[in-house]
């Protein structure tokens, strides 16, 4: 069986990070292999919670693992607390990327155009030397205009014109004209406005030397935690299973969207993220 090594914390509230990937990367018919980063009670957007930070057990982990010889068909690294788990994530890579490993980083720092805590400009270099290693990224926009230098309001004060998927679609060039992406970058949480009718979209874009591919679905005004753990953990499964870059996307969309319609419909709470759960058979890919 082939497997993903995870290197990402773990919540007990919130349907984010380790408990969003593990039951997807299964159900694709993968061996998940979590390297927790932190174990947390609920997510950090609730009003309070505790966490144990597990740094300092990460080359404990790596050395066991090295000692079993095992290799790994995919990586993915999610939120990092900072930049000396970076460097642990560097270390990972040094032990177990291959040139036939696909390693999918999620460089999380922010959303919405506000940051998160432990972003700063330390963080931020440290995060482009990071995907330099990856074949493939999801920022979201946020993400996407922190890696290249990109005012995000400005950015997104034109999300009514008609070139506007085309401005995030250089941005994206930019990082693998830059080689700062070896492959593939895919932007989430692209929130575009229709100029004539008033309707807002959220869509997904990949880009990759050579195409660009775009999904979307009505934006209901509201974002649930661990929807974007859910998508790249998708993208990270399909893209080892073998699917194009644009399948990925389309099976990724395909099985979120139903799920955040229901979340919103049921009145869910954001940060207690969407009952995927009942979604994971759409997953459930047949072997050729």
């Amino acid at each position: 069986m082939k497997k993903i090594a995870l290197l990402n914390d773990l919540s007990g509230f919130g349907k984010c990070s380790l408990t969003a990937a593990i039951p997807v990367i299964s159900v694709m018919g993968l061996q998940a292999c979590p390297l927790p980063t932190a174990v947390l009670s609920n997510q950090t957007d609730f009003d309070s919670y505790r966490s144990v930070d597990l740094t300092e057990y990460m080359d404990s982990f790596i050395d066991e693992w090295k000692k079993l010889q095992v290799r790994f068909d995919g990586i993915y690294s999610g939120y990092l607390a900072d930049t000396k788990q970076i460097q642990k994530v560097f270390r990972f890579l040094e032990e177990f990327q291959t040139e036939d490993t696909i390693f999918l980083a999620d460089p999380v720092m922010g959303d919405y155009g506000n940051t998160y805590d432990m972003y700063n400009g330390d963080f931020l270099c440290h995060m482009k030397e990071l995907i330099k290693k990856a074949n493939v990224i999801t920022p979201n926009l946020t993400e996407l205009c922190l890696l290249t230098d990109t005012d995000y309001n400005e950015l997104t004060s034109h999300s009514d014109e008609t070139d506007y998927l085309q401005q995030i679609t250089t941005l994206a060039n930019q990082l693998l004209s830059s080689a700062l992406v070896t492959q593939s970058v895919i932007v989430t949480g692209i929130i575009r406005k229709d100029g004539t009718s008033g309707r807002s979209f959220v869509g997904s874009l990949a880009v990759n030397a050579d195409n660009s591919y775009y999904t979307e679905d009505t934006y209901f005004g509201k974002g649930f935690s661990g929807t974007g753990d859910l998508f790249a953990s998708v993208i990270c499964a399909s893209l080892v299973k073998g699917l194009s870059l644009e399948q990925a996307l389309l099976k990724a969309s395909n099985f979120l969207t139903p799920a955040i319609e229901e979340a919103v419909n049921a009145g869910i709470e954001q940060n207690h993220g969407v009952n995927f759960e009942k979604y994971l058979p759409l997953l459930i890919m047949k072997e050729s």
